[in-house]
């Protein structure tokens, strides 16, 4: 199967693809002519990418978590520990931006809005 069908069946950006091959993610099959040739297995590991890269993980744990994929004795510690640490960072990352909605809903609060030039929002960020 060439790029554009593998495309069309992952749900991914042929250029995606082709960047996943260039980093080592995918190694399709090349034909006579020197085109790719997804296989089965490219495409299992294109949705597998997908998937992973939809719940966040970076190209390095998804290289990971692909090389523990492939492991058929593999630890599943080894897996959850990836995304523990994953977890971990979307925890930071919330309560990062949860921090933020706060003092931004507190400024948008305390700003009267009319057509005075004071204005909290304005003092803050000059600080």
């Amino acid at each position: 199967m060439n790029i554009s069908d593998a495309a069309t069946e992952c749900g991914l950006p042929a250029k995606t693809i082709r960047y996943y091959e260039e980093i080592g993610l995918v190694n399709p099959g090349r034909l006579s002519n020197g085109y790719r040739d997804y296989g089965d297995d490219d495409l299992h590991k294109l949705r597998f990418l997908q998937r992973a890269r939809g719940l966040g993980f970076s190209v390095e744990d998804c290289r990971g978590l692909l090389s523990l994929y492939e492991d058929r004795n593999r630890a599943s510690a080894d897996v959850k520990e990836i995304a523990k640490t994953h977890l971990a960072e979307i925890q930071r990352k919330i309560a990062e931006l949860q921090s933020l909605q706060t003092t931004l809903s507190d400024l948008v609060h305390a700003c009267h809005g009319d057509d005075r030039p004071n204005c909290p929002i304005i003092n803050d960020l000059a600080r």
